[in-house]
């Protein structure tokens, strides 16, 4: 049986918005992904949880967005492990669970930078496909990132969108109906988040 090929796009999604959409739709469509899976992180230990809306709220905006593109899916893979989550924990459990997968890590260059800080980063490099994608970010991506087997960079349009900004924005008073799916913006509004 041919194994499917899944790419996990990890992220906080607080709030989900068009940038991660559009990445995760460009690499369907120009990749040997079959499917993408964008897995709801409850606690990335590089952010303050104070700032994060509930893990279900975040998981249903993603669902939300995406149910009617069936190549892309919310997953709350993460919400049963312990936190805070470790990516390369995350990828053993999946493996274990869905073994008919194979299993890609998407990830933007400023997290390619900084993965020498991971937790167990050579095991992900050793055992893991990563699919990188462009973001404007400071530094360099270490020579011998760039070069590994297991480091593909894709030509990925630059989104320059970020949650942050839009939390912000909504603080403000700002209409930002064509930043979100418009089922997300609909969604903040009537639950009155990020208020």
């Amino acid at each position: 049986m041919k194994k499917s090929n899944i790419g996990l796009y990890f992220g906080t999604f607080n709030p989900v918005h068009i940038g991660h959409l559009a990445i995760a739709n460009y690499l369907i469509e120009n990749s040997d992904l079959d499917e993408i899976w964008m897995v709801v992180t409850p606690h990335n230990p590089h952010k303050k949880k104070s700032t994060l809306l509930d893990d279900y709220q975040r998981l249903h905006m993603v669902y939300i967005a995406t149910e009617d593109y069936l190549k892309i899916k919310a997953s709350n893979a993460e919400f049963s492990l312990p936190q805070p989550n470790y990516t390369v924990n995350t990828l053993a459990h999946l493996s274990e669970k869905y073994p008919n997968n194979n299993f890609t890590l998407i990830m933007g260059e400023d997290n390619l930078k900084s993965l020498h800080k991971w937790k167990n980063y050579q095991v992900i490099l050793e055992d893991y496909h990563i699919l990188v994608y462009p973001r404007i970010s400071h530094g360099d991506i270490p020579e011998d990132l760039l070069q590994h087997k297991s480091v593909t960079k894709i030509d990925a349009p630059i989104m320059e969108i970020s949650s942050t900004m839009i939390r912000n924005g909504i603080k403000e008073g700002k209409d930002l109906r064509y930043f979100m799916h418009h089922k997300v913006q609909e969604y903040i509004e009537e639950m009155n988040f990020y208020k």
